[in-house]
């Protein structure tokens, strides 16, 4: 090979941008290994349909979830601790498995109920802040009649989560 072409190439390489975001993120992955994460949700949306039109409207929140036992290799985990001041003991969870799934730049947690509702929460391989990941939890459930308390219409909250210690 000539002088040529090994300063051509050695110049490229020295010049090739880095990794794109998403596989700088997959290099640093935040949630390898993570057992239990406590989440707190600070704004919340919620959805219902007025006169056949989809209505939104955003709230404070202070809905706290803590998930334990997490493993996914066997795709589950635990939700320990929930509050969210004024409503029913464990925010409305019900005793009942979550499941846990691990992908390239996010963890999932999800709860199919017997009676209806979904809870799906995501956290992202992506720091809100120091120590803390973006994450998002959604409940899909809707009654004709909206009860005080409880969740009665489609609610999706935003917040952040931080590895147990």
């Amino acid at each position: 090979m000539n002088i040529t072409k090994l300063l051509v190439i050695a110049t490229a390489l020295t010049v090739a941008p880095g990794p794109s975001p998403r596989v700088a993120a997959m290099q640093q992955n935040r949630l390898e290994g993570v057992r239990s994460l406590t989440c707190t949700f600070a704004l919340y949306a919620t959805g219902t349909w007025t006169n056949g039109e989809p209505k939104g409207e955003l709230k404070p929140s202070k809905l706290s979830l803590h998930f334990d036992q997490i493993n996914t290799d066997e795709g589950s985990a635990e939700v320990s601790v929930v509050e969210l001041p004024g409503a029913p003991r464990n925010g409305g969870f019900e005793a009942a498995h979550i499941i846990a799934r691990s992908s390239l730049d996010a963890l999932h947690f999800m709860q199919a109920s017997d009676a209806g509702p979904l809870y799906v929460t995501t956290v992202f391989n992506a720091e809100n802040r120091p120590g803390k990941l973006k994450a998002v939890h959604t409940r899909h459930e809707y009654s004709g009649q909206p009860l005080p308390l409880y969740t009665s219409r489609p609610e999706q909250y935003y917040g952040e989560c931080e590895r147990g210690r």
